[in-house]
């Protein structure tokens, strides 16, 4: 959507039902691991803090679903997860442990997880106008412009397939004319799924599920409902509002909505954008100068036009190589002010690609940073002399240069999630840092 009138849910002035899609990434911390570590594939994986030796306590951030298997879950104390599922190193020394049912642990590398995250974001709004980071690894997308129902299926489909192809982890897609049942057809068949609730179809999907797994249901107030006798959300649907609210105070009377399928809210981005970058995968990698320039070119270009259009100006512009099999190489640098200027971006962006002109290079990108919405006095490339000062050049980035960096994750989601305060875990997903 592109006017801001129209509320996911409801038809548009054409008649037309809002197309949400919600993008939840599998197992993403994991994933991001096995990218880096491709031998890791199809093992059992365990992401979290304070499992080497002489550490006392820590969590299990994410779990893979081998490792899910073995009974280890997000949240879940590191101490109870080596218990269920022993590091596949500890098999080596000790005879009485069988290699195959132990594990692989990794610490948390959150700089890490941003920077494929930001690649992950990079596909979303390129495949929408309106999109809402809602953390690291889950974004909503109002793609009614872009598509149509008839076709949203395939759609979606291209989505998902371009995050493996393009950032090598998969991602699970919801599709449903609101937030709250995209979000619930997302979880409904990871990993790797694709679920489309189609406008008319979308309380008889619900019905059946248990009411735990509407959106806002956290693990006390499923307790809560089951002792009213609610179990699906057929029966939230079907009970009585006034009681749900005297019980809940407003939040009874939301979720009396969305176990009937019933959800206004718009689809809003979060706040102004740090940086603004655009990426593109070769369809193999390759090593001509050309085509890489090329590419680049093209790429500064819509950047530019993408932050003159925001109203911003920016005083760092960098660019992106990765190189088989996912290896992320950026390049920046900064300038003295803020400036409005694309055949800086341009120039720059090529002046910094020529460090991989030899290289073979399977998808290239341009950023810019260090944006300032402010109104006030611009310069362009005729007010710096054509020069610049280098950031990082030469440099291959680890965390801090990382395309995109985002703040941490954020799983609120305008209590869109699970509403209870005990926790504020994911058993599907991955737990929040604030557990470490």
């Amino acid at each position: 959507m592109t006017g801001g009138s129209r509320l996911p849910g409801t038809p548009d002035g054409d008649g037309r039902d809002a197309i949400v899609l919600h993008v939840d990434m599998d197992c993403f911390y994991a994933a991001c691991e096995r990218r880096r570590e491709p031998e890791l594939r199809g093992e059992p994986v365990v992401v979290g803090m304070g499992y080497d030796p002489g550490e006392s306590h820590g969590a299990v951030a994410t779990a893979s679903y081998e490792a899910r298997e073995y009974g280890v879950e997000s949240a879940q104390a590191i101490g109870e997860a080596l218990d269920r599922l022993p590091r596949r190193a500890a098999a080596e020394t000790d005879p009485d442990l069988d290699p195959a049912a132990t594990g692989h642990y990794r610490p948390v590398d959150i700089d890490y997880y941003e920077s494929v995250g930001e690649e992950v974001k990079e596909i979303l709004h390129d495949s929408a106008d309106v999109v809402r980071e809602v953390s690291i690894d889950e974004a909503y997308l109002d793609v009614t412009d872009r598509t149509a129902w008839t076709v949203a299926e395939g759609f979606a489909r291209h989505v998902k397939n371009r995050i493996d192809r393009e950032v090598g982890v998969t991602a699970s897609v919801g599709v449903a004319p609101n937030m709250s049942a995209a979000k619930i057809a997302s979880d409904h068949d990871k990993p790797d799924g694709l679920v489309v609730v189609e406008p008319g179809e979308v309380r008889s999907f619900l019905a059946p599920l248990d009411a735990g797994e509407i959106h806002g249901v956290g693990p006390v107030t499923a307790r809560e409902l089951r002792e009213l006798g609610i179990e699906t959300a057929g029966d939230l649907a079907g009970a009585d509002p006034d009681a749900l609210e005297a019980r809940f105070g407003e939040r009874g009377a939301e979720l009396y909505r969305r176990a009937r399928g019933e959800d206004d809210r718009e689809v809003t981005p979060r706040g102004r954008p740090k940086s603004l970058s655009r990426e593109s995968a070769f369809t193999e990698a390759t090593d001509d100068p050309d085509r890489k320039r090329e590419r680049v070119r093209t790429l500064a270009e819509a950047v530019a036009d993408r932050a003159r259009q925001k109203g911003a100006l920016y005083r760092t512009i960098a660019i992106k190589a990765v190189t088989p099999p996912f290896d992320v190489n950026t390049r920046a640098t900064s300038l003295p002010g803020p400036v409005d200027d694309p055949e800086l971006v341009e120039e720059v962006a090529v002046e910094l690609l020529g460090e991989f002109d030899d290289a073979s290079v399977r998808k290239v990108g341009v950023r810019v940073s260090n944006l300032s919405f402010a109104a006030g006095e611009q310069t362009s490339l005729g007010g710096w002399g054509g020069q610049s000062a280098p950031d990082g050049d030469a440099e291959r980035t680890g965390v801090a240069d990382s395309f995109d960096a985002s703040d941490s994750p954020d799983l609120d989601d305008d209590s869109n999630g699970p509403t209870d305060a005990e926790t504020d875990a994911d058993p599907a997903g991955q737990s929040s840092l604030a557990d470490f």
